[in-house]
């Protein structure tokens, strides 16, 4: 580790170099001065010669190292390169706060192969507690845009992740959320630095410990989207870390003196506490290697306190930090400050089964933001970037579940659940993805909702059977019943009058064995099945992307704040499959990459009652990404139309779950042309991001002379412009907002030109 410079433009509070008791950094110059560069490369180089290593890893640090600036990092990185790369292989990386970071740095890590890990608490609150200038002023809006330069595509290559340090006040929930949205290719989670002698804040008896549960619980609910270092180190077999595990300790410092010192978290024990009274300039790595303070760090269990090697886990906390077991009078001859919390942690690590291996080619939070966002700019959006919006709603959903878990009445559903996800994963995932899972969990956890809706009714068990019927697996669970019915989402309904208010299911393959109330049957689950044997599938409908549901059962399809059609009867539903069907093509026909994003996401149409003074009626609901509802229309040209406006609002609800498009608190109201009253930021983006799509239809078939569709297209077009100029002209939107705009209004001129 290379402090190449050793100020600081932040005022951390928490931070081990200036604030606490080690003050050594007074003493030594700012920059790392040319010839301090040149000797300790060429110490690194002999001492990978010398051992045929067939790597070495170095991180510029500080300080910030970023106060170099580019021509003064250069200097640092060429000499690096050109006096270590002859040897061995070098892995560079450099670890800084992110404030002054430019587009020029990001190339200079590009072209010399650098990852960069930055500093970032969380939220706004979360890093603004102790990540500030020294005026008090906030950091975060500078560190975000740092983490938005990383993500490009261009730069992707040099984001390493990022560091966190934790602060029990802050909330994990939103913490975790805020890491999250940045695409960390890793995450290292730190705990705060402190000793017996300064101990840290501590509310409760394993307050880190519970709070780093909560993350962890989100985390593998989640699907493990991101790579967070302290929770794999902790796993069985998990590797070592300079926090956890016994492996030799392998860091040395390089002072901005050239002084060689120990790890640099030893400046929390006590002042000096990580000097080594070498240097590079007469001291080999060799010679520092066998300082007492760094060969004890190579003696493995041995080299613990009597406390850490009779605990039953040694091998996995390896006695936690060492700077963390100081206490004046016995050194470090003590457990972590922290031993409490790391025990309770390993518990909370060891309770999850280990992740399953990793699919080819699936998605996960580590995909770059904005070619996403520049994908679905275009207008419509490709597969891929629609296995993204679909992969991160399956992850909301999976959160919701666990939170309705803790709500729970009994267990048995949740370790069926867990059971199906190691054992069946398609079958679970099938069933979290049904686009109206999503409503019941969000309805379940809603505290206002009247219990008359099902505030009461736990969603968990119907998960569970539907899942288990899906996997072929025989299982037995107690089901919460809703007027005399029983909804397995993706596969339909079992309406039984005289069920009572729960029934014992039990699932073989094919069919369901009830008892409740006053009903004891057993039901084949036949799609051709009477309704009179008490058995409703859900009706599918065959589309070119694959097959529609289409979803006239569930109870929670009410979602649209507009009346939906009761159960169809099947003339009624053969018409409005045979119309989704011939509509499907037209969308293929007219818009085919429109076709694509429908084919993509696009599981279930709910059918809306009819409304004489609405007869084109449709809708979206931002808890039921894959569905849309439309009023039943024979004509199938009218309904493609509306897929595809629908489709856009499901899409652009899924972005916004994601990723702050507008400004957070805006009350400011905003004149369009496609309503008459004036409407709020995100409602305008919503509307030119559906007429954009609309545009593009009528666009395509005024190519092919169709009676009315230039005129559809001209009046549709200038609806989309002015909504697009009103939205930017309005300063509601954040950066990212404001970009993603920019490039629909680029989409839209396209459109424009290729419609005259």
């Amino acid at each position: 580790m290379l402090k190449v410079h050793s100020r600081c433009d932040l005022s951390c509070d928490h931070c081990y170099v200036y604030q606490h008791v080690d003050q050594t950094w007074r003493g030594r110059p700012a920059r790392m001065p040319p010839a301090t560069v040149q000797a300790a490369a060429r110490r690194i180089a002999a001492h990978a010669h010398a051992h045929g290593l067939p790597v070495v890893h170095v991180v510029l640090h500080g300080g910030e190292p970023l106060l170099l600036g580019a021509a003064g990092l250069r200097e640092v990185l060429a000499e690096l390169r050109t006096t270590i790369t002859p040897v061995t292989r070098l892995d560079l990386r450099m670890q800084t706060n992110g404030v002054l970071l430019d587009e020029e740095l990001c190339r200079l890590f590009v072209e010399y192969d650098v990852r960069v890990g930055v500093s970032f608490d969380g939220d706004r609150a979360a890093n603004d507690r102790h990540r500030v200038f020294a005026h008090g002023g906030s950091s975060h809006d500078q560190v975000r845009r740092a983490l938005a330069l990383l993500r490009r595509p261009e730069h992707r290559a040099s984001y390493a992740g990022i560091l966190c340090t934790i602060d029990v006040r802050n909330d994990p929930d939103r913490v975790y959320e805020a890491l999250l949205a940045e695409s960390p290719p890793r995450v290292d989670l730190l705990l705060p630095h402190a000793t017996w002698d300064h101990p840290p804040q501590r509310p409760g008896p394993t307050p880190y410990a519970d709070w780093l549960g909560r993350i962890h619980r989100r985390w593998v609910d989640d699907g493990r989207p991101m790579s967070i270092r302290m929770f794999e180190a902790l796993r069985p077999g998990g590797g070592g870390t300079e926090a956890f595990g016994l492996a030799p300790a392998d860091v040395l410092v390089i002072e901005a003196d050239g002084s060689w010192e120990q790890v640099d978290s030893l400046k929390t024990a006590y002042h000096g506490a990580a000097g080594t009274g070498f240097d590079v300039f007469d001291h080999s790595v060799d010679e520092v290697a066998r300082h007492p303070g760094v060969a004890v760090r190579q003696d493995g269990v041995d080299g613990l306190c009597a406390t850490c090697r009779s605990c039953p886990v040694v091998d996995r906390c390896g006695g936690g930090l060492y700077a963390h077991r100081w206490r004046t009078g016995s050194g470090f001859d003590n457990p972590s400050v922290y031993c409490a919390d790391l025990l309770r942690l390993i518990d909370t690590v060891d309770a999850y089964p280990p992740p399953p291996a990793p699919v080819s080619g699936e998605w996960s939070a580590t995909s770059p933001v904005d070619e996403v966002l520049d994908d679905l700019a275009t207008g419509h959006g490709s597969a891929s970037t629609l296995a993204v919006l679909a992969a991160t709603q399956l992850s909301i959903t999976r959160a919701l579940l666990a939170a309705c878990r803790d709500r729970s009445g009994t267990t048995a559903a949740w370790e069926l659940l867990v059971h199906l996800d190691q054992a069946a994963p398609e079958a679970v995932r099938v069933v979290l993805a049904h686009p109206f899972v999503r409503p019941a969990l969000v309805h379940r956890l809603d505290p206002s909702a009247p219990s008359g809706l099902g505030a009461a009714v736990d969603p968990l068990p119907a998960l569970a059977i539907a899942a288990a019927l899906r996997a072929g697996v025989p299982a037995a669970m107690t089901v919460p019943v809703r007027a005399d019915t029983i909804t397995l989402p993706t596969l339909g309904s079992l309406v039984l009058p005289g069920l009572g208010e729960s029934a014992e299911v039990t699932v073989r393959p094919g069919e369901v064995q009830i008892r409740g109330g006053s009903v004891a049957r057993t039901v084949r689950l036949d799609p051709l099945a009477s309704p009179s044997t008490g058995w409703l599938p859900t009706r599918d409908v065959p589309v070119p992307g694959g097959r529609l549901l289409l979803e006239d059962g569930d109870p929670y399809r009410d979602c649209y704040g507009q009346p939906v059609e009761p159960r169809l009867e099947v003339p009624a539903a053969r018409a409005l499959g045979r119309t989704l069907g011939q509509a499907w093509q037209v969308v293929h026909r007219d818009v085919p990459a429109h076709a694509a994003a429908l084919d993509g996401g696009l599981r279930a149409v709910v059918p809306l009652a009819p409304d004489p003074a609405r007869p084109l009626r449709s809708a979206t609901a931002r808890h039921a990404f894959g569905a849309v509802a439309v009023t039943p229309h024979p004509d199938p040209e009218t309904m493609a139309v509306l897929l595809v406006h629908e489709w856009q609002h499901a899409k652009l609800g899924a972005v916004l779950d994601l990723y702050d498009l507008v400004e957070p608190g805006q009350e400011g109201r905003i004149r369009v042309p496609w309503r008459p009253d004036p409407r709020p930021p995100e409602g305008v983006l919503q509307g030119v991001y559906a007429h954009l799509a609309v545009t593009q239809v009528w666009q395509s078939r005024a190519a092919t002379d169709q009676r009315d569709a230039s005129a559809h297209a001209a009046h549709f077009l200038a609806w989309t412009r002015d909504g697009v100029d009103a939205l930017l002209a309005s300063r509601s939107l954040t950066a990212v907002g404001e970009r993603f705009v920019g490039q629909l209004r680029h989409a839209l001129e396209e459109t424009r030109v290729g419609s005259r």
